[in-house]
């Protein structure tokens, strides 16, 4: 979508979002028995179903305080604009088998015109279930939650809101149109197994504006059928840094298309920007019209395996000599491949870059090519 188009668009939800503020029903969930350092899944969920019905624009509202949370799962369709505001801290339980292995932790989904928002903490409390997220190894491995689950919503907002310490991924956004987040904030220590920040599936036209994401994993991942994305303003790290993929695996995968990652800050991250596919796949998928542009690069160890993509304007230090590796598939080389402007340094010396299956377009300074 033009990006002047995609602005307007944006600007005239934030018209409409203004109008429905100023006629919005509240629904304090203090209303319905909720109380600070108590469990408030019962108020939640008793609330939502209100506002949901509601008419006339409704939000649903948690105080300031700390709150107890199990598994919720709020669903639309509602009959008019939504908001949930949380002001306070809301904690998950500590032991994973507390949420009986389900997806997600905090659900919304099948919702139009929908805003989470107010500067709240959802808490997953990860860190007794970070050592038994071994599902790599074993196939038997104890299911883990994610903190929050996005699942067709239409026309929405997340906006202010932390997200700290799932169990597992932050953030899964799966068949979703139109979804912006803004100032969102995403925090798990570098050890976290599997604790992506913000994950995309199948979904369009999906922005993150002005946000922080460290994890233990990729910041921001994209899989398949991710198109129409925007990834504006965001400091990452730590983390392995800001992927496509992995593509390939499974049969029926959609086309992944029209990524652009800009003004982006990736400190100590495993990984800068890459595309990932599964090699020896007999998956026939396509990656397309990827850009990233003016990107800064703090220690950062490039091993990028990409296509059909441009690098320009980026500056800063790499943690390894060799700052560039662009290493493709030999049967089915690299194309359209272009590196402008890479000023990236190492202990104050200049890098080198190394191409493999690829002949990328080279505008500018960029790392001198070592084969």
């Amino acid at each position: 979508m033009d990006t002047k188009l995609s602005i307007t668009k944006f600007i005239l939800f934030l018209f409409l979002a203004s109008y429905v503020r100023a006629q919005t029903k509240v629904f304090d969930v203090t209303k319905y028995g909720a109380r600070p350092n108590a469990d408030i899944t019962k108020a939640l969920t008793n609330a939502w179903k209100d506002a949901c019905g509601s008419t006339p624009p409704s939000k649903v509202v948690v105080p300031k305080g700390t709150y107890m949370l199990n598994q919720l799962d709020l669903k639309g369709p509602c009959k008019a604009p939504i908001s949930v505001q949380v002001d306070g801290k809301i904690l998950a339980p500590k032991d994973p088998k507390l949420l009986n292995g389900v997806d997600q932790w905090v659900k919304f989904g099948y919702i139009n015109f929908f805003t989470l928002s107010g500067g709240g903490t959802f808490d997953g409390q990860g860190e007794m279930a970070w050592k038994h997220n071994d599902c790599r190894k074993n196939k038997n491995c104890d299911r883990l939650s994610m903190n929050f689950g996005f699942a067709f919503l239409n026309n929405s907002i997340i906006k202010d809101i932390t997200s700290k310490d799932s169990k597992n991924f932050h953030v899964n956004v799966l068949g979703c149109n139109n979804l912006t987040f803004i100032n969102m904030n995403i925090n798990a220590p570098a050890t976290s197994l599997n604790t992506d920040g913000i994950h995309i599936g199948r979904s369009i036209e999906v922005k993150i504006y002005n946000s922080n994401i460290g994890t233990g994993d990729d910041c921001i991942s994209l899989g398949d059928g991710s198109k129409q994305i925007r990834v504006i303003n965001v400091t990452c790290g730590p983390g392995h840094g800001i992927s496509v993929g992995s593509l390939g695996k499974y049969p029926n995968e959609e086309t992944v298309e029209d990524l652009t990652v800009k003004n982006c800050t990736l400190k100590n991250t495993d990984n800068g920007v890459r595309i990932k596919t599964w090699p020896g796949t007999p998956i026939i998928s396509s990656v397309s019209k990827m850009h990233f542009e003016d990107i800064t690069m703090v220690n950062y160890p490039s091993k990028i395996k990409i296509t059909d993509v441009s690098f320009k304007n980026i500056r800063g230090t790499s943690a390894t000599h060799q700052a560039i590796v662009l290493d493709c598939s030999s049967s089915v080389p690299c194309e359209s491949v272009e590196l402008n402007d890479i000023d990236l340094t190492f202990n104050g010396a200049a890098t080198t870059a190394k191409f493999a299956n690829t002949k990328p377009t080279i505008k500018g300074k960029v790392p001198k090519h070592v084969a």
